[in-house]
């Protein structure tokens, strides 16, 4: 069983990059984050060329899509910050050399299921998923034993494979330059993905897109990015003031160290 699953049937193709992404993400982290944004890039390109609501920017690689105005309105705050983060794991995961962990690769699927989840149940036109869905980190597969396990790929094999994948891969400023060029299946299909969007969006949207989640993780992010090592402990703090007999309680939250620094400052905590 795969948190994918639910993309099979209508969206092979997502269902494949996206179920290598959690396949790996217990194994090698580096080649889970980049399979996270291609799964991320190949859905971005569909939208763009599927829904005629969504109007080219100045260039066409993956940021300055997601940065495109008529992407931000149509995908929303939550959408949108998820497949910001899914982009900066997956260029960190190929274009640095800093190290990527289990929880990057933990991070990059479950950001990537809740983006496919809202592009499935906004744009599905034969199976929807439930509104009940959730990410399930336990379907991530365990790591093998050490025998069995495949050697985890380099950056320079990842970015090979990269410029592999985007020679192959069909330019949509070629595609969409002009509009009346489009063949007539094509407009034919931006009729039927516009008609299933509107059907689809007439119910409210009440999947938790777990945005505090999200929130947290970019400041991680932003952290690592600046060259900070970090620990992350569950702890408990004590609450007083609760609606219990007794008036306390505790709340679970996370510690982080800091464990080294490019600039030899003293260890911080939050």
């Amino acid at each position: 069983m795969s948190n994918f699953a639910f993309l099979q049937s209508e969206w092979s193709t997502l269902f494949g990059a996206a179920s290598k992404a959690e396949g790996m993400a217990n194994t090698d982290a580096r080649t889970a984050c980049f399979y996270a944004r291609r799964t991320l890039e190949l859905a971005v390109d569909w939208l763009y060329k599927h829904d005629p609501a969504l109007r080219l920017p100045y260039q066409d690689h993956l940021s300055a899509l997601i940065h495109g105005p008529t992407f931000k309105a149509t995908a929303g705050d939550a959408v949108f910050t998820k497949a910001k983060r899914i982009k900066d794991l997956g260029n960190m995961a190929v274009h640095s050399t800093r190290i990527v962990l289990r929880t990057d690769a933990v991070t990059a699927t479950r950001e990537l299921f809740h983006f496919c989840y809202w592009l499935a149940r906004t744009y599905g036109q034969r199976a929807r998923p439930a509104p009940d869905l959730r990410f399930d980190a336990t379907l991530i597969p365990l790591p093998p034993s050490a025998v069995s396990a495949a050697p985890a790929q380099s950056i320079e094999q990842l970015q090979e494979l990269e410029t592999q994948l985007k020679a192959s891969d069909e330019k949509l400023s070629v595609l969409l330059s002009a509009k009346a060029a489009l063949d007539d299946e094509l407009q034919q299909l931006r009729l039927e993905v516009a008609a299933a969007k509107q059907a689809n969006t007439t119910q409210p949207d009440t999947h938790d897109y777990s945005e505090s989640e999200t929130r947290d993780y970019f400041i991680d992010l932003l952290l690592k990015e600046a060259g900070w090592q970090l620990d992350v402990k569950n702890f408990e703090v004590p609450v007083s003031g609760m609606p219990n007999k007794q008036g306390v309680g505790s709340h679970v939250g996370e510690t982080r160290l800091k464990l080294g620094d490019p600039l030899g400052r003293c260890a911080v905590a939050r």
